[in-house]
């Protein structure tokens, strides 16, 4: 599951990385489903990012790989 998260990450980085953000990827609980990340440069401080976190990375990462319940960002 791991892999395929980090697959579809790799897909939204570069949107990310236009706005002069980022997003690292911490953990991945197969267990619970829990994807934890980080973001950075831009995002990790802006005031949009729960938006982009919830609206952005975590919907694209639950329709690429199903088994994910959540993305939390740490």
């Amino acid at each position: 599951m791991r892999e395929q998260v980090e697959k579809a990450i790799e897909q939204i980085r570069p949107s990310l990385q236009a706005d002069g953000g980022g997003v690292d990827l911490i953990d991945v609980d197969e267990q619970s489903g829990v994807v934890k990340v980080k973001l950075t440069g831009a995002c990790g401080g802006c005031p949009m990012a729960d938006q982009t976190l919830k609206n952005g990375i975590e919907r694209f990462v639950k329709k690429e790989v199903p088994e994910v319940t959540e993305v939390v960002s740490v």
